[in-house]
């Protein structure tokens, strides 16, 4: 354990030093760039149930990793010798979500903890540039860089007074790597004849545009008269994977796209549910660099394509490794949601398009926390969207290539991963809950209780979000401002079919329905002084069917049946034999934990008969965790029927077609939030009646 003193930050950061540092006389081209410009890190923070989320991470594994996790406090970016994999990845996922769940929470404990880590990082930069532990040709690989700068640039806007110390490594970084990919992609595509073992899997090739996203942060803020070599240094990465294969522009094409699960294609880096997760954003990247405008079709194709033939009813991509299709047996990585939420928001961020933002809405709202223990001290690798116990399955079990105790809570089920990059989540979508639009607005993109501080015209602006969405309806805005500006809501496409049940009303203006405009943004002008505006949107119920199969969502929420369990608890197991870590290398709290159902499970409903059964108040506090079996405010019901619904892989079978069922044993099935129902059934087989 590291005994971290608290780091006071010194006052001698210069605005107009960096500013002027922007200005590169050789910089001739331009980016394309985002419809909407992001807030700085530590602009925007949460409140309501999503800053005790926030809160729960950082004192639950999020926030102790770096106590007491051997892939963290003794990695070998830390001087220790622990790695998971060739990646040497572990810490630098750590660092990416580190920082910005720290700045959000502006939590001086967690900050001292990231400050740690990019001083020794910095201060054992190679003298030939390179950035980690690693010496040899053979053992540097570029992947993990990428993470790094994930969390450097982060940390650059969130702390002025190591911005410079930051840009300055990074430069030396962008130099080294530059020479390397120039002689023979070294530290991207392994070569035999060299020995070489950085990665293995080629994780990193499949990967090749997140680089570039730091990269061209660096371009446009910071470009020391570097501006070539940055651009070079992208257009080699991406010529790079495309040598290795990984050229996701062939691949997000009908006919070469998968639109089944494993067993009927030949699984690549391209079928690996986490690769395609971030894959999501590579055209977009390489659009903003090349100008090519079929990249732009391509990326509504692929998204199109991923949501359509290989996404769960809750939001995340359906993988246990590799695609699945829309398998409800099949587990979803944790990683995926995580990655997605990020894909989804950074997409909507360039392009504005509507169904984008509610993506990264469902899956922060249902996929993500299903897969976390209300405490945040356990999680899940994968998530079944039908889940009727969680524990060690046997032999046989429903997953392509994860172990058969990858849907148990615990410290690290299958591949730490998901340990060590799940924290990231929640801290991003808040850091995206806002947006700049031009010069003197401001949308409101990712919805939930969030407030940003800024600056218009030199003036002071603070939008401050008071909601319980999505457990809620209502979302009531203080605004405070120095000066006018233009102020807009982001509205769900799934309220758009009901907006005269929607209003807004501003000050003690008269309450009108919700007019959005072709973006769906509802456009508000904003005067100087303090501004109150409430906007209700219609939560409805909406039963989405799938291969003759139904779930069932009330506003952006999926709902699940609410599985009654006997939870019990043991000591940590080690990824690697499943043997109980020892008692040094784990922190108590982080344990294993086996969910067991005591109710029953094997229903087919009447998707005629779903009903709001209950509502809590618009001004209670929500319970905290919220997503536990008795947290959330709201509940529906609906008519089921008991049937034969049997056990195959050591899971629920395929939900059973129209099974006729008999219309005497008729029940009350009460639904819960699909993120509350650790144990769940949210693709329901749909009654059928006999004559």
């Amino acid at each position: 354990m590291k005994v971290l003193n608290s780091i006071v930050l010194p006052l001698c950061f210069s605005p107009g030093l960096l500013a002027m540092e922007s200005r590169d006389a050789n910089q001739t081209k331009s980016l394309v760039p985002f419809k909407f410009d992001s807030f700085p890190l530590g602009s925007i923070h949460a409140s309501g149930w999503l800053k005790d989320q926030l809160e729960l991470s950082a004192n639950g594994l999020g926030g102790h990793l770096f106590d007491f996790y051997r892939y963290v406090s003794r990695s070998t970016w830390l001087g220790g010798v622990f790695e998971y994999s060739e990646l040497h990845e572990s810490a630098p996922y750590w660092f990416n979500y580190i920082v910005p769940l720290a700045w959000t929470l502006d939590d001086q404990r967690l900050k001292d903890q990231a400050r740690y880590f990019l001083d020794y990082v910095l201060e054992h930069q190679a003298q030939d540039g390179w950035l980690g532990p690693e010496t040899t040709r053979q053992t540097r690989g570029i992947w993990a860089r990428s993470l790094l700068c994930f969390g450097l640039t982060q940390y650059a806007e969130a702390d002025p007074s190591q911005t410079k110390r930051i840009v300055d490594a990074m430069h030396k970084f962008v130099a080294l790597t530059h020479s390397m990919l120039q002689n023979n992609f070294t530290g991207l595509l392994q070569q035999k004849s060299e020995a070489d073992n950085f990665d293995p899997y080629g994780f990193g090739v499949s990967r090749t545009h997140e680089l570039p996203i730091s990269l061209m942060w660096l371009y446009e803020h910071y470009p020391r008269n570097n501006s070539e070599m940055i651009l070079e240094t992208i257009n080699l990465m991406f010529e790079g994977g495309k040598q290795g294969g990984r050229d996701w522009t062939m691949f997000f094409v009908d006919g070469v796209f998968p639109k089944q699960g494993t067993g009927t294609f030949k699984t690549s880096g391209f079928t690996h549910g986490v690769n395609l997760a971030q894959g999501l954003r590579y055209p977009t990247v390489l659009y903003r660099i090349t100008g090519n405008d079929s990249l732009v079709k391509q990326t509504r194709d692929a998204v199109d394509m991923v949501v359509e033939y290989q996404t769960s009813l809750s939001g995340t991509i359906i993988g246990d490794e590799h695609l699945g299709a829309l398998n409800p047996q099949r587990g979803s990585e944790l990683c995926m949601s995580v990655e997605s939420m990020f894909s989804y928001a950074y997409l909507y961020r360039f392009y504005g398009s509507n169904d984008f933002a509610d993506r990264a809405e469902r899956a922060a709202f249902n996929a993500l926390p299903a897969a976390m223990s209300p405490d945040w001290w356990s999680h899940q690798y994968v998530t079944q969207t039908n889940q009727p116990w969680s524990r060690n399955l046997t032999s046989v079990n429903p997953f392509f290539n994860v172990v058969t105790y990858a849907n148990t809570f615990g410290l690290e089920p299958n591949f730490p991963c998901c340990t060590v990059n799940h924290p990231q989540a929640y801290p991003k979508y808040v850091a995206s809950a806002y947006a700049k639009a031009g010069k003197d607005g401001v949308v409101h993109m990712l919805l939930g209780p969030t407030k940003v501080e800024t600056s218009i015209n030199g003036k002071h602006v603070k939008v401050d979000c008071d909601t319980n969405y999505p457990f809620s309806s209502k979302l009531k805005y203080t605004i405070t401002s120095g000066t006018d500006f233009n102020f807009a809501v982001r509205v769900p496409d799934w309220a758009s079919a009901s907006l005269l049940k929607s209003s807004i009303q501003i000050g003690r203006g008269k309450q009108v329905p919700l007019s959005p405009d072709s973006s769906s943004l509802q456009q508000i002008s904003i005067k100087k002084g303090t501004t109150d505006i409430i906007i209700t949107l219609p939560l409805e119920i909406h039963v989405e069917a799938r291969n003759e199969t139904v779930g069932v969502y009330y506003g952006p929420l999926l709902y699940a049946a609410d599985i009654e369990y006997e939870e019990t608890a043991h000591p940590a197991l080690n990824w690697t034999d499943r043997r109980p870590l020892d008692d040094s290398e784990v922190d108590a709290r982080a344990q294993d934990h086996v969910l067991t159902p005591v109710s029953a499970w094997q229903f087919a409903i009447d998707p005629r008969t779903v009903a709001v059964e209950k509502t809590g108040r618009e001004n209670e506090a929500l319970p905290n965790p919220v997503f536990a079996r008795d947290g959330p405010p709201t509940a529906l019901s609906v008519d089921a029927y008991p049937i034969d619904w049997p056990v195959e892989k050591d899971t629920a079978a395929l939900p059973p077609i129209n099974p006729v069922v008999d219309v005497l044993k008729k029940t009350k099935l009460k639904l819960i939030p699909f993120g509350a129902a650790k144990l769940h059934i949210a693709q329901f087989p749909v009654a059928k009646f006999g004559s």
